[in-house]
């Protein structure tokens, strides 16, 4: 049995290629008789008719094998984008900040002071933020600015 009508109404209908379409076996006489698209569609419903998953090629070996500066190629902006690492560090200091406010440790004066400087780009990271914090005494403990 040919089924190849039968093949290109389910390839269609489920967006595939030939080759992930699959017929069960036993119920080959049921599909024979599917000629329409309605048909097709009952039978793929019933799992008679299914798509084959995509076959991936796993990479994962060769990032393990290749980190090191030998095998990069282009500058560090090509390869994460100035923007990307913006967001990344002040996503950051945001929720650092955001933190320190909710465990009630800084005030929302200070909580401003500090989005806003993070916002223009003051600190160059986390622990930056951290050092300014502590040598500027911003934290509050048990009602008393230290």
């Amino acid at each position: 049995m040919k089924l190849t009508i039968q093949k290109r109404l389910s390839q269609r209908l489920l967006k595939s290629g030939k080759k992930r379409i699959k017929f069960n076996p036993e119920m080959l006489t049921d599909i024979k008789e599917a000629i329409t698209k309605a048909d097709i569609r009952n039978l793929i419903s019933g799992r008679v008719i299914i798509k084959e998953k995509k076959k991936g090629i796993s990479r994962a070996r060769i990032r393990k094998r290749h980190p090191g500066q030998g095998s990069r190629k282009g500058k560090k902006t090509a390869r994460l984008k100035p923007k990307r690492v913006w967001m990344n560090k002040i996503r950051l200091q945001r929720k650092l900040i955001r933190e320190l406010k909710e465990k009630g440790l800084i005030d929302k004066k200070t909580f401003r002071e500090l989005y806003l400087k993070s916002k223009g780009g003051f600190f160059r990271s986390k622990a930056h933020m951290k050092l300014y914090i502590r040598e500027k005494g911003l934290i509050i403990e048990k009602g008393v600015k230290k």
